[in-house]
């Protein structure tokens, strides 16, 4: 069959069938010639180098019909799930009205989500400036920074993860990222995650901020101690430097509160948000700050600027999610599913400790630890056998996550849970084959 006739077939209502894996054959070429060929082997080896055609819930259907069970969810994107019935109509909705904003006039979506952003995040946090991604969102933390304070340094944790554009790529602690595009942004250094004192020697007058996730999500979900973001609070304070919280992956529900921050109890001088935000249906991002931060607009209130951030259509989505995240009462249920599948892997571990090093979580951001990368690699093969979708995380590829939609059910849990039993049980064989 020509290529054009099965493109064309598939607007023909009088086409009886079609053929998918031709079509799935052909995406996969312009995958090799056109977008990526490195990725597309790395997801053919996992068995994830299926075309995906429709979603809802926490369910995917390819082109063929088969049903996966999402426990990715798009590295935190969707936890409000697929095509949620009233975040589409929210988009269609608006749509009809303006999509993107003419950068002149007031925008009124704009302004109902930043006064939104203030009521429900932590603190006095109450200025927000809008972007489309999460790494967006740290590049104008970082700037914003510098500008309010006239200093240059930049404290990051090890083994970070806060995006991949230059700025943002500073500050995420893996040197296979950063290595091949240095020189990096100057000023910035490392300490280790959860190392107190580490901080407190690396702090000097030239030191305008400090940003940490509240729980490393690509760094293999590490949870640190419980009063670690506390001290990091009252010393950034003492010292006179931002202290900036990356909530791209773990806001809007997924660690079983709101805001990782409220978890911890601590009130952050600014926040950067993205991921969750846009409801699985539009890309946005934010950094919301304190208002003494904002004073770096006052002379130029352009200094910092984007031109799709804060557009009618993203921000109308955003506003809706918020809405679902806080009447459905998602925080809860991922901390309730959290604890079911962390409690059901930790299980598993005790099955079979020559495989799983570690299990852990906090609500529905879950990591199994593997010995290597290889091993992590194989697992994510067999339980892809299952149709269930999972990952590694990207600085640590031998922790496997687990993070689905917030409103996942018990049943899938358990389904999910067994075969994820199988799974293991199949790696640990194929391991003590070969000896």
């Amino acid at each position: 069959m020509e290529r054009s006739s099965i493109i064309i077939g598939l607007f023909n209502v009088e086409v009886k069938s079609v053929d998918h894996e031709e079509i799935r054959n052909y995406v996969i070429q312009d995958y090799n010639d056109y977008i990526n060929p490195s990725l597309l082997r790395l997801l053919a080896f996992m068995g994830v180098d299926q075309v995906e055609d429709t979603a809802e819930g926490f369910k995917i259907k390819d082109i063929a019909g088969n049903e996966w069970i999402d426990c990715l969810g798009g590295f935190g994107v969707f936890s409000v799930g697929h095509r949620h019935a009233e975040i589409i109509e929210a988009a269609k909705a608006q749509l009809d009205k303006m999509p993107l904003s003419s950068k002149i006039l007031l925008n009124k979506q704009q302004a109902d989500l930043s006064r939104k952003l203030a009521e429900i995040t932590p603190g006095d946090l109450q200025y927000s400036f809008l972007c489309n991604s999460g790494t967006e969102a740290v590049e104008a933390a970082l700037k914003l920074a510098r500008l309010h304070t006239k200093r240059t340094g930049i404290i990051y944790t090890s083994n970070a993860f806060h995006g991949k554009t230059l700025g943002s790529l500073s500050v995420t602690g893996r040197d296979k990222y950063q290595e091949p595009c240095e020189p990096l942004l100057p000023g910035c250094s490392n300490v280790p995650f959860g190392d107190i004192s580490a901080l407190l020697r690396a702090i000097d007058e030239d030191t305008a901020c400090f940003i940490v996730e509240p729980v490393q999500a690509e760094g293999g979900v590490h949870i640190p101690d419980v009063d670690y973001l506390r001290k990091v609070e009252e010393i950034c304070h003492e010292a006179g430097v931002i202290f900036i919280v990356d909530e791209v992956q773990t806001g809007f529900g997924r660690t079983g509160r709101m805001f990782a921050c409220d978890q911890f109890g601590v009130k952050p001088d600014m926040m950067t948000l993205a991921k969750a935000l846009g409801g699985g249906v539009m890309p946005i991002g934010a950094v919301i700050a304190k208002p003494e931060i904002w004073d770096v607009f006052e002379d130029d209130p352009l200094i910092h600027s984007s031109t799709f951030g804060g557009n009618p259509l993203a921000c109308a989505v955003a506003l809706k999610t918020i809405e679902v995240i806080e009447r459905e009462d998602l925080p809860l249920k991922a901390a309730a599913a959290g604890c079911r599948f962390i409690d059901g892997l930790k299980k598993l571990h005790k099955k079979y400790p020559e495989i799983v090093m570690d299990v852990r979580g906090i609500g529905l951001l879950i990591g199994i630890e593997f010995p290597d990368d290889d091993m992590g690699a194989l697992f994510i093969s067999t339980v892809v056998s299952h149709h269930i979708l999972v990952g590694f995380t990207l600085n640590n590829p031998k922790v496997i996550r687990i993070e689905p939609p917030l409103d996942i059910d018990d049943p899938t849990i358990d389904f999910v849970l067994s075969a994820i039993d199988e799974s293991l049980n199949d790696v640990q064989e194929l391991v003590r084959s070969l000896g």
